[in-house]
C-alpha cells in the first residue's frame, strides 16, 4: 500500500493542496501560494525526514582485577545511599553530598574499570579561595559572608560516561521576517514566513553525562567544559588521597540524555547559520547517528558544604580548571537598593532626554 505524502502550509501548519487553475499549490486556510518550484524543494526536505537514529556500539568494557582493588574500600551514606571508594588510608569520615558520617561497607570489586581519568590539578586551598571569590562576587548578606561555615571539602573523582558521535541532520525550521514602518495615518507590519531547511554533519567528541545519581546534574553540566587533553590511561594510584564515587547510573540509562544534548547542540549550530530571519521554531528534525562509541571516564570535583543560617549549601569546583558554582542566599535589602539605583538612573536619563527634547 502506498503511503500519502501530506504537505503542511509553513505560514499556518494547514495541510495544502494543488489548485487545479491556479496551477500552483494554495493553502485553503490562510490563501498562501506555493509555486511548483518551491515545493519540489519542500518535497525532497520531506524525503529527508526520519525518525532518528541514535544507537550506540559497546565499548571494550573492562572490570578491575584483585589486584588494582587491593586496599580500595566503599563507603556508604546511611542517610542518602551514596556510595563513595576511597583507599586503605581513608579513616572515617562524611558524605560529601548530605554531610551525615559514612561507614565502612566492604572491600571495593567487580564494577566497571575507567578507560581514562583526568588528574586534579587545583589543591583544597584552591578551591577555599574559590570558594571566597564566588561569595564576594554575589548579592549575599554580609553576615553570610562574615559567618558561612565551611564543614567539609572533599577531593573526589565523579563518574562520566563519554559518548563520540558523528551525525547527519536534516532540520526544518519555520522562519518569519517582520518589517515595520509607518505612514501619517497608520503603523505597519508585515510579516513573512519561509520554509528554511538546514542538513550537514557534525562531528561530537566526549560528550559527557554524569553517572551519580547523587550528583546533581545541572551542577555537573555547570562546572564544564573539562579538557580531554589532558585526561590518561587510569590507574588506581591516581585515587590516592581523594575519594572517587562510585558509578550508578549505567551507560545505557545514560544514553537518553546523551542523545538529548547532541540533538540540541546540533539544532542550536544550524539554528545559528540562519540568523537573518526574526525567528525560527524547529517543524522536523532527524538526527542519525554513525560510529558512536562511549567510554568510562573519572573528571576530578572539589565539593564543599558550608552551613548558615541553619541552612546548607552545596558547592562544586571543577579540579582541573577552577571553575565554581552553587546555591547562595541572595541579600534582598541589597538587591532592591541596587535595583532603585539602576531605577533612579534610567529615570534621570529619561528626564534629560525629554528636557533636551522639549528645548530643541
Amino acid at each position: 500500500m502506498a503511503d500519502m505524502l501530506e504537505y503542511k502550509c509553513p505560514c499556518c501548519g494547514g495541510a495544502i493542496n494543488f489548485d487545479s487553475k491556479l496551477q500552483r499549490m494554495k493553502c485553503p486556510y490562510c490563501d498562501t501560494e506555493f509555486d511548483m518550484e518551491t515545493l519540489k524543494s519542500y518535497d525532497e526536505d520531506l524525503k529527508k525526514n526520519a525518525q532518528d537514529n541514535m544507537n550506540w556500539d559497546n565499548s571494550n568494557e573492562q572490570t578491575f582485577t584483585d589486584e588494582e582493588t587491593e586496599g580500595m574500600s566503599v563507603y556508604v551514606c546511611n542517610s542518602c545511599g551514596g556510595e563513595i571508594v576511597a583507599d586503605e588510608n581513608t579513616g572515617a569520615t562524611s558524605c560529601p553530598y548530605c554531610g551525615n558520617p559514612v561507614v565502612l561497607k566492604g572491600r571495593f570489586s567487580g564494577d566497571l574499570k575507567p578507560d581514562y581519568v583526568i588528574p586534579f590539578r587545583l589543591s583544597k586551598e584552591d578551591a577555599i579561595k574559590a570558594l571566597s571569590n564566588h561569595v564576594n562576587k554575589k548579592l549575599v548578606p554580609k553576615i553570610f559572608k562574615d559567618k558561612n561555615h565551611i564543614d567539609q571539602i572533599r577531593g573526589m573523582y565523579v563518574p562520566f560516561w563519554l559518548f563520540d558521535a558523528d551525525t547527519e541532520a536534516h532540520i526544518q525550521y519555520k522562519g518569519t521576517k517582520v518589517r515595520h514602518w509607518s505612514d501619517s495615518r497608520y503603523d505597519y507590519t508585515e510579516t513573512k514566513y519561509y520554509l528554511v531547511g538546514r542538513g550537514g554533519n557534525v562531528g561530537f567528541t566526549n560528550v559527557p553525562v554524569d553517572g551519580s545519581s547523587q550528583m546533581p546534574d545541572d551542577l555537573m553540566e555547570s562546572i564544564e567544559p573539562f579538557n580531554f587533553d589532558e585526561a590518561v590511561d587510569f590507574q588506581t594510584a591516581y585515587l590516592a588521597g581523594y575519594l572517587a564515587d562510585k558509578y550508578d547510573v549505567t551507560k545505557e540509562n545514560s544514553i537518553n540524555r546523551a542523545n538529548q544534548r547532541i540533538k540540541n547542540t546540533t539544532e542550536q549550530l544550524f539554528r545559528q547559520t540562519a540568523s537573518e530571519y526574526s525567528s525560527l521554531t524547529t517543524q522536523n528534525s532527524s538526527v542519525q547517528f554513525q560510529n558512536g562509541t562511549s567510554k568510562y571516564a573519572l573528571y576530578p570535583v572539589w565539593i564543599l558544604n558550608t552551613s548558615w543560617n541553619g541552612q546548607n549549601f552545596l558547592f562544586a569546583m571543577n579540579g582541573q580548571t577552577g571553575k565554581m558554582v552553587g546555591d547562595l542566599p541572595v541579600d534582598w535589602g541589597a538587591f532592591w537598593r541596587y535595583f532603585a539605583i539602576i531605577a533612579g538612573s534610567i529615570a534621570a536619563v529619561i528626564i534629560i532626554i525629554g528636557l533636551l527634547y522639549n528645548f530643541l
